[in-house]
C-alpha cells in the first residue's frame, strides 16, 4: 500500500505539477533506454523494463491524486483489453489496479468527516466501525461497519477538498489527452473527459447517488439473478448501504487469463448478467448505471450479480431513446440510406458538414459484427482489431468520423456501451446481444417490421 495522504493535493499548481510527471518521466526513461541500446543492452529487456516503469508511474501519478486524475483512470481501465500486445501487461497491470486502489486518507481525517457530515455522536449509529479502508474510489473510500441494528454496512466516505481537485484535474488532463491516447491507442478521450466533467457536480453529492441507489433497489427488488444494496443513511459527503460480498468481476477476468477453457460458464453467465442488467435498466428504472468498470459488479456466491455505486447514473425515465433502436435496426438491415437520413434528422451530423450514406456504411463496418448475429464473441483480439482501425487519423473513416457528433444525450449511453465492450472483451465472453436489444430497445423492433 502507498503511503497515506493528509488530503487531496487541491492547488491546481500542486496538481498540475504531479501530473506533469507523467509525460517528463516517461520521456526520460526512454531517453535512458535509448543510451543503454547504444551500450549494447538487450533491446527486448530494457523495452520492457521501461514499460514496466512508465506504467507504474502512470498508476502511481493518477492513483495518489485521486480525484478526476483516477476518475479518468478508471474510465480508462475498462479499455485496457484494447492495449496492443508490444505495450505488454505493464499497462494493462496498472489501470486494471486504478479500478479499486489508491492511497488512503488518515483515520482522523475520516473521523472529521463523519462528525460533519453524520454528527458528532455518528459513533453511536454503529456498533462497529472499521477505521481501515477496504477500497478506494476517485472521489472517495470505503470502510466496513455494523449498523445499530446489527445490519453489516459499507460506508463510503467523500475526501476533503475532492470537489477542487476533480475540477482542476479535468482541466489539466484535457491539455493531456494526446499522451493517454498513446497508451491506450483508439480511446477517444476527449468525450470522455468532457462527459465526466458535467456530471462532476452531480456526483460530489452523495444524496444524488443514495437517490439512484434507492430507484435501483426498488426496480430491481426480489429480482432473481440481481441484488442491489439498500441505501441506510446518507448525507451530501456519506453514503452508508448494505454490505455485500462477493467475487469483484476483476478476479473473474485474472481467473479466465488462467483457466480460459475451466470458467467458461462462469464468464458467459456473468456477460449476460451484466448485459441484460444494463439492456433493462432504462425500462425497470428509469436510470443507467453509468459507470462501467469491474469494481462496481461482483458475483455473489449464490449466482447473482451485485452492483454498487450508482454516483453516476443517466436519467432514462421512458427507457432507451426510440431514435437509437430505430438507427440499430437499420444498420443490421443495412438501409444506410436511411440511418444516414436519421442521424442529420436528430444531430449526428454537424451542421454544415455533409456525409453520405456510403461513408456512414463505410464508417461503421468495423463495428459492426456484434449485430450481425444473435449472439457474439467479445475478444482481446477483436477489440484490438476495432481500436487498431478507429485510431488510424490518415483513413477515410477518420474524415467521416470528424464530421459525426453526439448528441448530448446519448453520451452517457455510449459511455455504458463502450465500458461494457471493454469489460465483455476483457471476459472472453459471449453475449447476447441482439436478443437483449430486440427484447429492450424501442424503436428496434417497429423499424425492423417495416423491411
Amino acid at each position: 500500500m502507498m503511503g497515506t495522504v493528509s488530503d487531496i493535493a487541491r492547488r491546481s499548481s500542486s496538481r498540475n505539477a504531479k501530473l506533469a510527471k507523467i509525460p517528463l518521466g516517461i520521456a526520460g526513461r526512454a531517453a535512458m533506454g535509448f543510451g543503454r541500446r547504444l551500450a549494447g543492452g538487450d533491446r527486448t529487456e530494457i523495452s520492457a523494463d521501461l514499460n514496466q516503469k512508465a506504467a507504474e508511474q502512470l498508476f502511481s501519478v493518477l492513483g495518489e491524486l485521486k480525484g478526476g486524475a483516477m476518475k479518468f483512470g478508471q474510465a480508462l481501465s475498462v479499455m485496457e483489453a484494447a492495449v496492443p500486445e508490444e505495450f505488454g501487461e505493464h499497462y494493462r497491470e496498472a489501470l486494471t489496479k486504478l479500478q479499486a486502489a489508491a492511497p488512503p486518507m488518515p483515520t482522523a481525517t475520516v473521523h472529521r468527516v463523519l462528525d460533519q457530515q453524520l454528527g458528532t455522536r455518528w459513533r453511536e449509529r454503529f456498533s462497529e466501525f472499521d477505521d481501515e479502508p477496504t477500497a478506494s474510489a476517485s472521489i472517495g473510500q470505503v470502510h466496513r461497519a455494523v449498523w445499530s441494528d446489527g445490519r453489516q454496512v459499507a460506508v463510503k466516505v467523500q475526501y476533503p477538498g475532492a470537489d477542487e481537485a476533480l475540477r482542476a484535474d479535468l482541466k489539466t488532463l484535457s491539455r493531456m489527452s494526446g499522451l493517454f491516447a498513446s497508451v491506450i491507442p483508439g480511446a477517444d478521450v476527449k468525450p470522455v473527459l468532457a462527459e465526466i466533467t458535467e456530471r462532476t457536480e452531480e456526483e460530489l453529492d452523495y444524496r444524488n447517488e443514495a437517490g439512484h441507489q434507492r430507484a435501483f433497489a426498488k426496480a430491481f427488488a426480489d429480482h432473481p439473478d440481481y441484488v442491489i444494496p439498500r441505501v441506510v443513511a446518507g448525507s451530501p459527503k456519506v453514503i452508508v448501504t448494505e454490505w455485500v460480498t462477493g467475487t469483484p468481476l476483476s478476479g473473474i477476468i485474472r481467473a479466465g487469463a488462467e483457466d480460459p477453457d475451466g470458467t467458461v460458464e462462469l464468464r458467459n453467465r456473468v456477460a449476460a448478467l451484466l448485459g441484460a442488467f444494463h439492456f433493462s435498466s432504462p425500462a425497470r428504472a428509469g436510470l443507467l448505471h453509468a459507470d462501467p468498470h469491474p469494481g462496481n459488479f461482483m458475483m455473489l456466491p449464490d449466482g447473482r450479480l451485485a452492483v454498487i455505486d450508482f454516483g453516476a447514473c443517466a436519467p432514462l425515465p421512458t427507457g432507451f431513446p426510440p431514435e437509437l433502436g430505430r438507427m440499430l435496426a437499420l444498420s443490421v438491415s443495412e438501409r444506410y440510406e436511411e440511418l444516414t437520413a436519421l442521424m442529420y434528422d436528430n444531430g449526428w451530423v454537424i451542421p454544415g458538414r455533409t456525409v453520405t450514406h456510403q461513408e456512414i456504411a463505410d464508417y461503421l463496418r468495423p463495428f459492426t459484427d456484434p449485430i450481425k448475429t444473435d449472439s457474439f464473441h467479445f475478444t482481446r483480439r477483436w477489440m484490438q482489431r476495432v481500436a487498431g482501425k478507429a485510431s488510424n487519423i490518415s483513413s477515410a473513416e477518420m474524415k467521416t468520423a470528424r464530421a459525426l457528433q453526439l448528441p448530448a444525450e446519448y453520451v452517457m449511453i455510449f459511455r455504458v456501451l463502450g465500458g461494457s465492450i471493454g469489460i465483455l472483451a476483457q471476459l472472453d465472453a459471449e453475449l447476447p446481444f441482439m436478443q437483449l436489444a430486440r427484447e429492450w430497445m424501442p424503436g428496434f423492433t417497429e423499424e425492423s417490421s417495416l423491411r
